[in-house]
């Protein structure tokens, strides 16, 4: 058995199988009309034909059954109790855990759970005789209490029926839910008349062929051109369709004489493709999936002649036993099983090391091509672009060739004035030819980079749109979730789930699994109150969780509120003085909203009992901890007697976060900006200090102040200024400010990871590229947090008052930093800079030497080999000019020789360096010697 067919018939089960569930929790809370059935028996008919396909016995048989209860309910015959939702539902349970084992675990899984399957299936089979559920012999006693009397005996039709399943019905169906409404292009129009032109024409010929051979030929060419305009403009259902036809005609090219026999399909079939045609267009997406089942059936029944000359089918299972789950598995059904297996463990190897795969939309898959596409078509333009570039280079050099001959005529000793007016006019057509083949080329550029900037930014949403899913992929198991222990706890409740079709990150919905179940259960468990004590309330016996999703403000807004009993914050007070996490008059002070963040705390319970559901203190801690994971907050309201309400945010993808950009001892560092409460300056006046915390005041509670140079370990002090820029973030109910340099404002970031060689890297979250090419890490917030408490228990911080302020406030040494490169000044003003020097660059030495006398400096470093005035006219003058000759100066080169060494120190300067002295300290340690600490 191929991996991809058995993963086929896992994503079919899943869907059938949430239908199913779904369908049956809805019935039993609300009641099922006989419209509500058929969907249900549909999904109950399409996992048994599925299964059959991969070989399922076990599988096939009990969604037979369960087909047969809903086929006699729909017709009838019998109606759904208390007890028959409960069986169903049951049954889907183990269907589920079958069609995860399916492949090579199944046969020893089966071997291990046949008992409770056996019997699920003999009970199925005794509710379609109207006989009572047989308990398990191990359970307790189930007492027959039916709200109505059980309905007559059902006749249960053969598994074995005429209809034949196949791989390409199971393909051909997921083709036709999945199918989405056409793009707006003008090729996708033009395809689609195509088909339906090919389409009727097929129809017309069919309904008056003859056996002919020739004839089968034709037909088998149209359906080729029908198959392939229909995979041009994306319509594979049509594609699958015509693809069966062509298989049929080629079958009838050698036995012209079977046309009687599929004539019926043939017709049937291309009336499909000309209704399905026909629908192309708004609404095909909802149209397709009306007529899955129908094109299903059609691609099931094609004829046998034609499966005779093509592929074998996969071999129908063979008519169970009487009691056929009951009695040994056939012999020839566990061969086929151990194939499989030996077939599955060949592609073990491949499967352990493979890399994770994720459906992608073929329509977002298309897009993607297509701006694929675009971007190299933009990308060849630039070669274009150079070669007109290189004709103005060419007319540059025509005007420079003018210029030596108006320069060569003015050194001559008598002027020719004619012969000048010339060339003076011939330089002025060819300057103005330059400037408007410049201005054109300037033009066509700048147009060029607007619509580089526009696609780059369509195909980077399409990327990011890629990996988002809708939120009802996430959330399908709980109603059936709430269904189970509702009826473990005694209690009743439904579940309403909206904004299902909200988009959201893949990662994040898998994360937000773990979270959602632990606060579902909680909501159950201590939540909501019995029926019984519900109605002496007033209320609805019945309570009510509502999990909605939306997009708000750039962000995934998902809450969780139920209408039950609340959560009392006196109680929550109790318990935090009991375990004595805060000193009673701190307790006291205390808000709802900050006695409510306890819940969060690992270990922190109100629940008067440990149950096997809840009660140890450990949901909502992974709830916090799994949340803020993933970037996002969670946080919660109460109000007793009328419920809870979880509101988590988070951000709407992993891989782009917007984030708040901060300088930090000359280097930028990101702040994620949902992870942030706010941005504020902060005057030095209002600093206090409290066993020698600094803090301030922000409306009326304190927040503590905190160095980020210190907390990250950099160089360097705090810019001097009366007012501090801090960064204000929250976590566990503490406030703090981070103190940085400077604010640089607001970016979207490409969220990269940290190479994963480095380890964890401290306070860091990962790492991005900013507009201008820069690297920049974003910072993990609840990793500082913890620094910022290890630092505050060990008394390590250091303070940022007023009297700090004011002691940085002493002079500012100055450096003048001169070189032609711009990396090597950068590098140099970073590293002086990081150590608290006021540094000043130029970019040679007539620059160097121009503001050196405009500005006082205690210490010039200076490269060689620059253009206009070199190192050594630097410093020679330096040495010349009477306010500057007592300047220390340091030469840096890369000329390592002794002769350069000497010429610069011959020429006034009183070091020499190497550029290797960026590694390691020789040059601070230098700049030490000269002139010493950063203030005076």
């Amino acid at each position: 058995m191929s991996d991809i067919l058995l993963e086929l018939f896992k994503e079919e089960a899943k869907i059938n199988l949430t239908v199913l569930e779904n369908g049956l929790i809805e019935g039993e809370q609300n009641g099922l009309e006989t419209r509500d059935i058929e969907p249900l028996m549909r999904a109950a008919h399409s996992l048994k034909g599925a299964a059959r396909v991969i070989g399922l016995s076990p599988f096939v048989e009990v969604a037979h059954v369960c087909e047969d209860i809903l086929v006699a309910a729909q017709n009838g015959q019998t109606e759904l109790v208390s007890a028959d939702y409960d069986l169903l539902m049951e049954a889907a349970g183990h269907l589920k855990a079958m069609a995860e084992q399916a492949g090579s675990s199944f046969d020893p899984w089966f071997a291990e759970n046949r008992v409770p399957i056996d019997l699920l299936h003999e009970n199925l089979v005794r509710r379609t005789k109207g006989e009572p559920r047989k308990d398990s012999p191990d359970g307790p006693k189930r007492q027959a209490a039916e709200e109505k009397p059980a309905a007559a005996p059902m006749e249960s039709s053969p598994i074995d029926e005429p209809e034949e399943d196949s791989q390409a019905t199971m393909v051909a169906q997921l083709e036709w839910l999945e199918a989405k409404d056409p793009a707006n292009d003008p090729m996708v129009d033009l395809m689609k008349a195509e088909v339906a032109t090919h389409s009727q024409n097929l129809q017309a010929k069919i309904l008056n062929a003859k056996p002919d051979a020739k004839l089968m030929a034709n037909l088998e060419g149209i359906a080729q051109e029908i198959r392939g305009c229909a995979l041009l403009a994306g319509v594979k259902p049509i594609a699958t369709l015509a693809s069966e036809l062509s298989t049929v005609f080629q079958s009838l090219v050698k036995e012209p004489g079977a046309l009687a026999e599929a004539r019926d399909w043939l017709e049937q079939t291309a009336q499909l493709v000309c209704e399905t045609s026909a629908a192309f267009g708004p609404g095909f997406g909802d149209w397709t999936k009306a007529m899955a089942s129908r094109a299903a059936n059609i691609l099931s029944k094609i004829p046998k002649f034609a499966r005779r000359q093509v592929a074998p089918r996969p071999q129908a299972v063979s008519p169970p036993k009487p009691e056929p789950i009951i009695n040994p598995t056939p012999a020839k059904a566990v061969k086929s099983v151990k194939e499989s297996s030996r077939e599955a463990k060949t592609h073990e190897k491949f499967t352990e090391t493979a890399e994770r795969i994720v459906r992608v939309n073929a329509l977002a898959l298309e897009r993607l091509m297509g701006l694929a596409g675009e971007s190299l078509l933009e990308a060849r333009w630039l070669q274009a672009f150079a070669q007109s570039l290189l004709r103005l280079k060419r007319q540059q050099s025509i005007l420079r060739d003018e210029v030596d001959d108006l320069l060569g005529l003015f050194g001559q000793d008598q002027v020719d004035m004619d012969r000048l007016r010339e060339s003076l006019q011939g330089f002025r057509q060819h300057l103005s030819s330059s400037g408007d083949t410049l201005a054109e080329r300037m033009g066509a550029f700048e147009e060029h980079a607007r619509q580089s900037d526009d696609l780059n930014s369509r195909l980077y949403r399409e990327v990011i749109l890629s990996r988002m899913t809708p939120f009802r992929n996430g959330v399908q198991a709980f109603p059936k979730m709430v269904r189970d222990m509702t009826k473990q706890l005694g209690k009743q409740a439904k579940i309403e789930i909206r904004g299902l079709d909200t988009e959201v990150d893949r990662d994040i919905l898998d994360k937000l699994d773990a979270p959602l179940t632990h606060m579902i259960r909680n909501s159950l468990d201590h939540g909501l109150e019995s029926p019984e004590e519900r109605e002496n309330l007033g209320k609805n016996p019945i309570g009510t969780l509502i999990l909605e999703a939306r997009h708000t403000a750039g962000m995934l807004v998902i809450t969780l509120s139920d209408d039950g009993r609340g959560v009392d914050p006196e109680r929550i007070r109790q318990k935090v003085l009991e375990r004595k996490l805060a000193s009673a008059d701190m307790v006291a002070r205390l808000s709802e909203a900050e006695l409510l963040e306890f819940l969060f705390l690992p270990g922190f319970s109100t629940a008067g009992k440990v149950t096997e559901i809840s009660g140890r203190g450990v949901g909502l801690d992974v709830v916090h901890s799994t949340i803020t994971s993933v970037g996002g907050s969670v946080r919660l309201t109460s109000v007793i007697g009328k419920g809870i309400t979880f509101h988590m945010q988070l951000p709407l993808t992993l891989s782009v976060i917007r984030a708040v950009l901060a300088r930090i001892s000359g280097d930028p560092y990101a702040f994620p900006h949902h992870r942030i409460d706010g941005l504020m300056r902060v005057p030095v006046s209002e600093l206090r200090s409290l066993q020698d915390r600094q803090f301030f005041v922000v409306d009326g509670r304190n927040v503590g102040l905190v160095m980020a140079r210190q907390i990250l370990q950099v160089d360097g002090e705090p810019t001097v200024q009366d007012e501090l820029p801090v960064i204000l973030f929250s976590s566990h109910g503490q406030s703090y400010a981070l103190l940085v340099d400077e604010f640089v404002g607001e970016q979207d970031l490409a969220v990269r990871p940290i190479d994963a060689r480095l380890g964890k890297v401290p306070y860091v979250h990962a790492s991005a590229i900013l507009d201008d090419g820069s690297p920049v890490l974003i910072l993990d917030v609840d990793d500082l947090r913890r620094g910022i408490d290890r630092m505050l228990d060990e008394g390590r911080l250091r303070r940022t008052d007023a009297q700090t302020v004011k002691s940085l406030r002493k002079k500012r040494k100055k450096v003048l930093v001169t070189d032609d490169s711009i990396t090597v000044r950068e590098v140099q003003r970073q590293l002086l800079a990081g150590k608290g020097y006021d540094v000043q660059t130029a970019v040679d030495g007539m620059d160097g030497m121009n503001v050196a006398k405009e500005e006082s400096f205690d210490l010039i470093i200076t490269d060689i080999d620059m253009p206009r005035m070199n190192g050594i006219e630097f410093v020679t003058k330096i040495r010349a000019d009477a306010t500057l000759k007592d300047t220390p100066v340091v030469v840096v080169s890369y000329k390592d020789r002794e002769e350069d060494r000497l010429r610069g120190l011959e020429a006034g300067a009183n070091y020499y360096l190497t550029k290797s002295s960026f590694q390691d300290d020789t040059l601070l340690q230098v700049v030490h010697e000269l002139i010493g600490e950063p203030y005076s």
